[in-house]
């Protein structure tokens, strides 16, 4: 025992000083810019200080880099340029070709340098070249980031250049980092935070110049410093990017067979202005969001909002400071009309009438941000978009004439906020959103207060919110939200307590998200992290939470359930995760009828999920699930799974099959159905659902991919029974309702073609199809899965094909050609 403690004790002093240093790169200004090729044998290179020794941070952390790499960083009044040598056997070097952004569990090497350019120890950029030279970029934030090996937002691009070079003892790049890209204090003399990576994908490590310790919170905070910038005089940051689109559309028309066939044609321009070094504008004029992949549209039962992911370029690039308060849903701006339905309900309901226009998108006239961040730390954002009105248009087949109805009225979106970035990882932030709509349209205001302080050794933290929404309507309306959050956020052991309420009225949503409000929480969660590997695992983590949740108006009780969170990784690189819940009490679940001051009784119920993936370095990488859960009262029982194979063919061509199917027998819901007297109906039903998704990338060179997604949702739902629901929350029988089962399909088949063919420049041809919005496959005798695919084929498809041109113009390029 003494000599195992002799020999420990050395490890452990050496462990605690590799992350206890910060490292350091002094700043050098050149003359003359290298020449980006992939080769450091430029003159600008010579007698540069070289970053080396870097330190694992998976899966062995602590320890020395297994290959050797260096770095080298030099600067000038137009870049900050990036050389690195990364040794190797060149013949092990994994290569594979990767779409932009998608360098992730896929089969190459990659480098990266990160920028804290205002050296807040919060914010920043990275930038990521990959052993075939395919880039990838973000921005980094304290909100942003997620899974596994991610540091930051990747929907963000820059303009950025990029070589790379293979070498007889390895591989070399070579990075132009324009400062049209970034954003920096004004000062005359600056330091900046500095961290690089270096990911071999053979055996996964991950290496950092300046050590990252995964028990300390934070990332940005963890990184060396690159010091004595001087003299920035960096030349006007002024950019456009002209578009033309142009394209066919054959949607299937409603109440009639036939098609209706439209050309698509549009212009526009994206404008990027750097006010000063710190401050940039961004405007998209007449903005055409077309050319964005399909949303996972499902049947949804719940009494809860569907929250789709964000696909328009515009509104995910550098948005991070504008929804650091959780408030920015940008799938608002532009969203459906929200007169579309009603549009299409009348027709339904009126044979006489068919669509002979109604549209499903808000069209922009344009869009504005404004952010940046002074040699103070103050953050400033400033976002505003204004929505054009929409109309429908109808036609009565009878007298053939047209009748206007406007869906949607002219609509002004804006955000401002104020973040303020504070010693160490605290901040505070104030933000305020507001929608202005034309004529007697609904006005929405929120105004949001955002504090984070962590004490000096970055082991604790303190996070408190306050929210004010007021609602100008027909009947005006007002609410509040406020969270208090304390926990331990660095070492193998964290913990936290919350404590959130939400006012009956709070209302974010005209420009928000909140699916429920009425609600107060009380949460205790702890968890013990384990990041050195062990016998059998390279890392662990076991999690439990305790959620109790109240009711704002009425003060009554809602649930109470303890949840159990286990995550492993092993050494041959497999994952595991698994959930267990458990919910002992009956839920008072006030939400799922739809009625102001009603709730429904949900028995006591018992979870389990499990989840994971093999190697992903391997050809064939698998993903797996599973889950049931049981509700003895009411003989309810939810199961099912899905498995995922993604096959590498080649380094250019990959395919992916996610298969997804769930049935639950006994679900008890609401039936959207109302008694004569308003009272809700609910229902036990049987609720099959299963998705599919094809997709495909085939990458002809680092900067021309054709990519192809395919999806099929099928939906059964089968009613057994119908009740109505009493004072007390339980049920009432009543006689069955004939006729209300349901069988949804949603298919979407989505196809690109892009080609980077310039820096900054684009071309993209598009193909959509999907299943027209009227078409139906009925219950079928034997309603499978297979069947129903098979259905949809006889139907209805509507169909697009576009072109989307983009040509990205540098001020300063073009200053330098006249």
């Amino acid at each position: 025992m003494t000599v195992r403690k002799i020999i420990c004790l050395p490890l452990l002093l050496i462990c605690t000083f590799i992350f206890s240093q910060e490292k350091s790169l002094q700043a050098i200004k050149t003359v003359q810019a290298p020449k980006i090729d992939g080769n450091l044998n430029d003159a600008a290179w010579a007698d540069v200080p070289a970053a080396t020794d870097f330190v694992q941070n998976y899966p062995a952390v602590g320890k020395p880099a297994s290959r050797q790499t260096t770095v080298k960083v030099i600067y000038d009044n137009t870049a900050i340029y990036v050389g690195a040598y990364l040794y190797d056997d060149p013949s092990l070097i994994r290569k594979q070709i990767t779409a932009r952004d998608a360098e992730q569990q896929k089969d190459c090497d990659f480098f990266t340098v990160f920028l804290d350019t205002y050296n807040d120890n919060q914010n920043g950029f990275l930038f990521v070249v990959t052993s075939s030279n395919v880039q990838s970029d973000a921005r980094m934030g304290p909100n942003l980031g997620g899974s596994f090996g991610e540091y930051g937002d990747k929907t963000w691009d820059a303009v950025w250049e990029s070589k790379v070079q293979m070498q007889s003892d390895g591989w070399s790049v070579e990075m132009k980092i324009p400062y049209i890209s970034l954003r920096f204090a004004k000062k005359d003399l600056q330091d900046w935070g500095l961290q690089f990576l270096r990911l071999i994908r053979r055996t996964n490590e991950s290496c950092f110049w300046n050590p990252v310790d995964p028990q300390v919170n934070g990332f940005v905070n963890q990184f060396g410093n690159y010091t004595g910038l001087k003299d920035l005089q960096p030349p006007l940051r002024l950019s456009f990017s002209p578009y033309v689109s142009t394209g066919i559309r054959s949607i299937p028309k409603t109440n009639s067979s036939g098609f209706t066939n439209s050309w698509l044609g549009s212009g526009g321009m994206d404008v990027k202005y750097g006010v000063n070094e710190s401050f940039t504008l961004d405007a998209t004029l007449i903005p055409d969001f077309g050319q964005v992949v399909s949303d996972n549209v499902i049947n949804n039962l719940s009494p809860y909002e569907v929250r789709f992911q964000e696909n328009r370029q515009f509104f995910t690039e550098g948005t991070e400071i504008f929804n650091k308060a959780g408030l920015f849903y940008s799938r608002r701006v532009g969203s459906m009309p929200g007169g579309f339905f009603g549009v299409r309900s009348f027709v339904e309901g009126n044979p006489d009438w068919e669509i002979v226009k109604n549209p499903s998108i808000t069209q922009l006239y344009n869009a504005t941000k404004f952010s940046g961040r002074n040699d103070n730390k103050l953050g400033i954002g400033v976002f505003n978009a204004i929505a054009a009105p929409m109309d429908a248009r109808i036609r009565n087949r009878v007298s053939g004439k047209d009748s206007v109805i406007r869906t949607s009225q002219l609509t002004n979106y804006n955000i401002f906020v104020f973040d303020q970035a504070l010693k160490g990882r605290s901040f505070i932030t104030l933000t305020n959103t507001n929608v202005i709509r034309n004529g007697q349209g609904r006005d929405a205001n929120v105004t949001a207060l955002d504090v984070a302080l962590y004490n000096k050794k970055n082991t604790y933290a303190f996070n408190g919110t306050a929210r004010y929404s007021k609602i100008w309507s027909t009947s005006p309306y007002d609410g509040f939200n406020t969270t208090i959050k304390y926990g331990k956020v660095s070492g193998n052991w964290q913990f936290y307590v919350l404590n959130n309420i939400e006012s009956k009225n709070y209302d974010p949503n005209d420009l928000g998200l909140l699916v429920a409000a009425n609600e107060i929480t009380y949460r205790a969660n702890v968890s013990y992290n384990h990041f050195k590997p062990t016998k059998n695992l390279i890392q662990y983590r076991y999690t439990l939470d305790q959620r109790y949740q109240r009711m704002f108006t009425p003060r009554a009780f809602n649930r109470y359930d303890i949840t159990g969170t286990a995550f492993w990784i092993f050494k041959n690189f497999w994952d595991v995760t698994t959930h267990a819940q458990l919910t002992p009490f009956t839920v008072q679940d006030f939400f799922e009828l739809r009625t102001d001051g009603r709730y429904l009784n949900l028995p006591l119920n018992m979870y389990f999920d499990a989840s994971g993936s093999t190697d992903s370095r391997k050809k064939l990488f698998v993903r797996f699930s599973g889950v049931f859960a049981r509700a003895p009262k009411f003989d309810n029982t939810y199961y099912g799974g899905g498995i995922g194979f993604r096959y590498r063919f080649s380094n250019k061509f990959t395919l992916d099959l996610q298969m997804d199917g769930h049935t639950e027998t006994n679900n008890l819901g609401y039936a959207f159905m109302r008694e004569i007297n308003g009272e809700p109906i609910v229902g036990f039903r049987d609720v099959k659902e299963n998705i599919n998704v094809l997709s495909g990338i085939y990458n002809f060179t680092p900067r021309l991919n054709l990519t192809l997604r395919a999806r099929h949702y099928w939906n059964e739902v089968k009613y057994s029974s119908f009740h109505n629901v009493d004072s007390k929350g339980d049920l009432v029988n009543r006689s069955f309702i004939s006729n209300s089962d349901d069988n949804v399909n949603i298919f979407n088949l989505d196809a690109f073609l892009t080609w980077d063919f310039r820096l900054g420049s684009r071309l993209i041809i598009g193909y959509k199809n999907w299943l027209g919005d009227d078409e139906y496959v009925p219950l079928l005798n034997k309603n499978s899965y297979l069947n129903n695919l098979g259905e949809i084929f006889d139907l209805r498809h509507g169909n697009e094909l576009t072109v989307r041109f983009v040509y990205f113009l540098d001020y300063n390029e073009l200053r330098k050609k006249n």
